[in-house]
């Protein structure tokens, strides 16, 4: 038998984050039980991967499948997300999915409950602010 690694597939629109440590003390040093930081409306965390987006048809082929398009290679089209592997997401907490895999803690969240990404090393764009 091999021993090779399993690895998580992101489909889809979502997106697979590693969120980060709840603070579990407040500014002013209080404890706040799991509870409380649990039901924040927010949370954020690093993106580790990206499904390929949403599927679309090519605008020729209205009558077939819309994952796939026309030629001979067969492959499907898709739209791409914003989210990268590295940026660091703010997101609806109630939209993510809580999963495990291999020993760590991850949330799976559809691309529509990201509020905002921080992205490094990048010229922005020209946005006007």
């Amino acid at each position: 038998m091999s021993d090779s690694k399993k690895r998580l597939i992101v489909v889809g629109d979502r997106v697979l984050i590693q969120p980060e440590e709840g603070e579990d003390r407040t500014k002013v040093g209080l404890y706040l039980p799991r509870t409380a930081v649990d039901n924040q409306a927010v949370q954020g965390g690093t993106v580790m991967a990206t499904g390929p987006g949403n599927a679309v048809s090519a605008p020729t082929e209205l009558d077939e499948e819309p994952w796939k398009i026309g030629g001979t290679t067969g492959e499907p089209r898709y739209v791409p997300l914003q989210a990268r592997i590295g940026d660091y997401a703010i997101f609806f907490r109630r939209a993510a999915v809580e999963i495990t895999f291999e020993g760590e803690h991850y949330l799976v969240v559809p691309q529509a409950a990201i509020l905002t990404l921080v992205r490094e090393d990048e010229e922005p764009e020209d946005l006007g602010f």
